[in-house]
């Protein structure tokens, strides 16, 4: 995921857990690496005993007892209600012979039913399907968690059985956290739309199931629509299938629940290469294709660096602006925010991380959220290397230290708890809680494991990674017990355990750092000082500058600067008017600084129209640094909030509301 990075979020959660013990820190990085563990979540105890690692701690789901390996799922989806009602069918192999309840995750459903199938063969959307051959069982909703919803206990007779299939029926709520509803004029084709936001914790909001990255499921599924709305999934998908209300998808790889995801409305589709296209409202499909034609070169270049693609097809959707990520991996069919269509490609990083994660993320997956560097932290470095294959090196360098420059911003401001890549989150939503530091943190370790042991070496333990955990979910000390034995221990001498203890269990950045540089920002920083001494005009700027460049110019603005040297940049090179919305970004910033008032018209259209999470949040921050500010932001934000997403409102209430934010005591 992209772009889905919200620092410091506040509220009240509780304090974090000691350091893990040293024991198994040691058995982690020396032993054998031990199993996930697989335990129900609990409630967690107001001394927060040391943490488990591979213990998911945002969810209930009984994982020890009952394993769910197959979804089988029938939907109706009323666009215009903005309703989803249906069932699912789960195939649950029973890993306990003596347990007599199945627990779920659910967050804001409504139960209507739950059935047993006497048989062993799933047939919950079976049309004919014999109502005698499902047997009602009870079951009830735990007491909801302000976080992670309620747990869906249901009662199981004792059974010889190693297999078990459930049928639940159900409906959403309007307010579901991973449903994104869309009005006709929240849109560019002027009719309803749906999209599906599941990563961390969403996907219990719109299908019972355990909801946790440990848990990996097959699904296929019945989607029933309006006549002339088109659906489509993280699974299989036919860009030639009518139109005709009723969409059939299988999806053969087993993934964790937040990978499962959906959209309909007004969609079409444009090939790119043989394995790759784009979905997109019909208003976008023709840019967004030409946007990302070199899409099929960067699935060719990640291929030769890491591996075979393991997913058929790499697709991807243009989402309408209300995305609140850069991007979200769903397999098979990336989920892309238009903020990414700036006419020149230059935007396709976020393209190349998503396909990263088709190896890092959706192949070999972090066992809980506490493990979120291992799928993006890989992603970030794959990513980089994706970059310098298809771009150059100096594209991807000058990215990196983008990147560098946010993380030095995070650690000067997170607590020391926050800054470790293995984090403590027990107590927090996951999703209000992501940082840079699994990102940067985590690129900058595996660059600096890959310049001690040089790329050859890396890159061959990074196949052998790849292969080794596919279609599997690993802790972190999980992943440094497999760094002991097949990186550290063949190569002695090369980098300690305590180093690789220090990158992943200590604060802020090691010493041993590897940090990228790029002559051609380091340009624009002596550009940047010229300018604001008076000593270069600003016509004179941006001569072939790429974004990264404008945004390290922008970025790098620490003073006071008058009204009149900012019109002259802004007439010489169109800032408020940039069709690169990073750019644009960096420069309302600016702007809101030094209260440049003929870019606020566009401040606010800004905030109205795009809901990318990490493009509106440093401009909601920004002005409620002053009286002014916080009347405009307030004003704006009441007007913007209802096409944001759940996941960016709840962000932005904490800056712009935080009192109406804060949880009870």
């Amino acid at each position: 995921m992209t772009g889905a990075r919200v620092p410091g979020a506040g509220g009240t959660a509780p304090p974090l857990a000691a350091p893990i013990p040293a024991v198994l820190i040691a058995l982690a990085l020396g032993g054998a690496g031990a199993g996930v563990p697989c335990a129900a979540a609990a409630p967690v105890p107001s001394d927060l005993e040391p943490i488990q690692p591979g213990l998911d701690y945002h969810s209930f789901a009984n994982t020890d007892q009952f394993q769910v390996t197959h979804l089988q799922i029938e939907l109706r989806i009323d666009l215009d209600h903005q309703e989803i009602d249906g069932v699912v069918g789960l195939k649950v192999k029973r890993l306990d012979p003596r347990a007599t309840q199945l627990i779920l995750d659910t967050k804001d459903l409504m139960i209507q039913g739950v059935s047993q199938k006497a048989g062993e063969v799933l047939g919950a959307t079976e049309k004919g399907q014999g109502k005698s051959d499902w047997v009602s069982r009870p079951f009830h909703l735990d007491k909801p968690d302000p976080i992670l919803g309620s747990a869906l206990v249901i009662d199981l007779p004792p059974s010889a059985r190693t297999t078990e299939l459930v049928r639940i029926e159900y409906e959403t709520q309007p307010g579901a956290a991973a449903l994104q509803w869309l009005t006709p004029k929240q849109t560019a084709s002027h009719k309803p739309f749906l999209y599906t936001q599941a990563e961390p914790i969403g996907a219990r909001s719109w299908i019972p199931l355990p909801d946790t990255p440990a848990v990996r499921m097959t699904y296929d599924a019945v989607i029933h629509t309006s006549p002339g709305v088109a659906v489509v999934m993280s699974a299989r998908n036919d860009p030639k299938h009518k139109r005709n209300g009723e969409y059939l998808f299988e999806m053969p790889q087993a993934v964790p629940a937040y990978l499962i995801a959906l959209a309909a409305g007004d969609i079409e589709f444009q090939e790119t290469g043989p394995r790759t296209g784009v979905y997109a409202e019909g208003k976008v499909v023709k840019e967004a294709a030409r946007e990302f034609a070199d899409t099929e070169s960067m699935l060719k270049a990640a291929e030769k660096l890491f591996g075979p693609y393991r997913w058929d097809r790499y697709d991807i959707l243009v989402l309408p602006p209300s995305f609140p990520v850069g991007g979200m991996e769903n397999p098979r069919l990336t989920f892309i925010t238009p903020t990414v269509l700036a006419g020149d490609k230059s935007m396709v990083g976020v393209i190349a991380h998503e396909l990263a994660h088709s190896w890092s993320g959706n192949l070999v997956t972090n066992a809980t959220w506490r493990d979120t560097w291992l799928n993006e932290g890989f992603a970030d470095y794959l990513q980089s290397r994706i970059m310098a294959a298809v771009y150059g090196q100096e594209r991807a360098d000058m990215e990196d230290v983008l990147g560098v420059d946010v993380l030095r911003g995070e650690l000067a401001r997170l607590k020391p708890a926050d800054q470790v890549l293995a984090i403590d989150l027990r107590g927090r939503d996951p999703g209000l809680e992501l940082s840079e530091v699994p990102y940067q943190k985590g690129r900058l370790f595996l660059r600096f494991l890959e310049t001690r042991f040089g790329r050859e070496r890396f890159d061959g333990f990074l196949r052998g990674y790849f292969d080794h955990f596919a279609f599997k979910s690993l802790s972190t000390e999980e992943f440094a017990s497999y760094l002991d034995h097949n990186l550290l221990e063949p190569n002695p001498g090369v980098v300690s355990r305590d180093q690789v203890r220090e990158w992943l269990y200590a604060p802020g950045l090691p010493a041993d750092a590897v940090l990228p540089v790029s002559s051609a920002l380091q340009s624009v920083d002596e550009a940047r000082v010229a300018w604001l001494a008076g000593k270069r005009p600003a016509s004179s700027l941006g001569n072939g500058w790429a974004w990264q460049q404008w945004q390290r110019f922008l970025d790098g603005i620490d003073r006071p600067v008058s009204a009149a040297q900012l019109a002259d940049l802004d007439r010489a090179q169109k800032l408020t008017h940039s069709q690169n919305a990073l750019i644009e970004k960096s420069w309302l910033v600016v702007a809101i600084r030094n209260d440049y008032q003929p870019a606020y018209p566009r401040l606010e259209q800004y905030l109205k129209t795009i809901g990318r999470q990490i493009l509106v949040e440093p401009l909601y921050r920004e002005l409620m640094k002053t009286p002014s500010g916080t009347r405009l932001a307030k004003r704006v934000y009441a007007k913007a909030r209802p096409a944001y997403h759940s996941s960016t409102a709840a962000a932005i209430d904490r800056i712009v509301t935080p009192a109406d934010a804060e949880d009870p005591e």
